[in-house]
């Protein structure tokens, strides 16, 4: 749902499970892209950890709360039109939860390490152990990741400052605050 731009916001958005999914979520990925060596057990069981985060968040965006839930944010063509439209006028709308590009973004990350997860358990089995395309496609999804969490991470920042809500914020403490 969203607000006016002018509307002060302070309100509890994010709950404890979707913030300990977001930050063990980030830490899974940075010990498996910068810590962890590719291809050793410790990095596969980040890894089959990171894809269970994920499924356990699948589950949570059915069953959790309010602005948890998919139906709250999923970014169906109509939102997404209302919202590019909105900031093609320089309009800057204010939502509780996701908006819907973030709602774009957030799904593409999943299904990024949900795919990197089976391609990396797919590398584990004799079928396709050693299958030169299979490693490069894993690769490759993890440099996607990596790339689309740095563009994430930025947009939380911008949208942030031109929203004047306290984005990353509300990640840690589970409120939306307006500045």
């Amino acid at each position: 749902m969203s607000t006016s731009p002018a509307t002060s916001m302070n309100q509890p958005v994010w709950d404890r499970f979707v913030r300990l999914f977001h930050w063990s979520l980030v830490s899974c990925v940075v010990l498996n892209q910068f810590v962890l060596e590719a291809g050793e057990t410790p990095h596969e069981w980040v890894g089959y950890t990171a894809s269970a985060l994920v499924l356990a968040r699948i589950v949570w965006g059915f069953v959790g709360s309010r602005h948890a839930r998919f139906s709250d944010f999923f970014p169906t063509p109509a939102r997404l039109a209302r919202h590019i439209r909105a900031l093609a006028r320089g309009e800057h709308p204010q939502y509780a939860g996701h908006n819907p590009l973030g709602a774009v973004m957030m799904l593409a990350l999943m299904g990024l390490i949900l795919s990197l997860g089976v391609t990396g358990w797919m590398q584990t089995t004799d079928t396709w152990f050693g299958e030169e395309w299979l490693m490069e496609l894993h690769e490759w999804l993890a440099n996607g990741l990596l790339l689309a969490a740095g563009l994430h991470a930025a947009a939380a920042i911008v949208m942030g400052r031109l929203e004047r809500v306290h984005l990353v914020r509300a990640m840690i403490t589970g409120f939306k605050r307006s500045y």
